[in-house]
């Protein structure tokens, strides 16, 4: 684990909006990705503080499934009077509308659809899913090998709510002008209602560490699209790696870099996410 700081110092109310909080205890569903590093509370304060993280999403990860109790300790945990936390939960079509409510008041504010192998759920629940939670103001997060948006953005414009979409996409780069899933996401992304984590660029690089070129040069052509709804993520403790994890003050500091400007870097810290999770 390297100690290393950004080369910037990160603004007050910097938001790391897609981490995840593992800890023994909790019943892991067969087959899904837990972290090579320990992901408990503790080791994430010594990242918040390293990067000077000051509000925090944690996002349900797909080992737990729906049991949400892990990542809603995990909440409690990580809030004080200086550090305040936001929840994106996993909730499958026979959750109860009252679990939403509760999910809801205890500051959850977004459904999980991990799209990936042994993410527990699939690409057809996810117009009924979305307009339940929609009533509470929570938006659909979206991980899935870019290339699936293809032929889906009639069904995506159509939900009553906005759409996170994860890690950059997660296309294999490079990604061609005229690729029709990369013109999918550009259109969701110029709708207005769609916001895009730029985090893990290592997911589908070529290029690769340190500076992931090729999936920062996607990143940047999306913050010049609308730097009002893109936002930053740790996406620590990087479950789906086994070995050769980033230094995640490096990553930080590819962000700021792709920012290109101080104002849009506080949009992408601060102000963006302040306005999604409500803080």
């Amino acid at each position: 684990m390297t100690d290393t700081k950004p080369k910037q110092p990160s603004p007050v109310g910097t938001c790391d909006t897609h981490m995840h909080i593992f800890e023994p205890g909790y019943t892991v569903r067969p087959g899904t990705n837990l972290p090579a590093i320990p992901g408990t509370t503790a080791e994430y304060r010594k990242v918040r503080a390293r990067l000077g993280i000051t509000r925090t999403v944690i996002v349900q990860p797909a080992a737990y499934g729906n049991d949400n109790r892990c990542t809603l300790e995990a909440m409690k945990a990580l809030s004080d009077d200086t550090h305040q936390t936001r929840g994106v939960a996993v909730v499958f079509p026979g959750d109860s509308d009252a679990e939403i409510a509760r999910l809801s008041a205890a500051g959850m504010r977004g459904i999980r659809y991990h799209l990936m192998p042994y993410g527990g759920v699939s690409w057809d629940t996810l117009k009924e899913m979305a307009a339940r939670v929609a009533p509470h103001g929570w938006h659909v997060q979206l991980q899935m090998n870019g290339e699936e948006l293809a032929g889906r953005e009639a069904l995506l414009k159509a939900l009553p709510c906005d759409i996170v979409i994860d890690h950059i996409g997660r296309f294999t780069q490079p990604i061609a002008a005229n690729d029709p899933a990369w013109k999918v996401m550009r259109n969701l992304v110029d709708s207005g209602r769609c916001w895009v984590k730029l985090s893990a660029p290592y997911h589908g690089s070529k290029t690769g560490a340190p500076h992931y070129a090729d999936a920062g040069n996607t990143a940047k052509e999306l913050i010049l699209a609308a730097p009002e709804r893109m936002l930053y993520a740790t996406n620590w403790p990087h479950p789906s790696l086994k070995s050769n994890h980033p230094d995640d003050a490096g990553l930080l500091d590819l962000l700021n870099e792709w920012a290109g400007s101080e104002a849009v870097r506080q949009k992408i810290l601060v102000s963006n996410p302040a306005k999604l999770y409500g803080f």
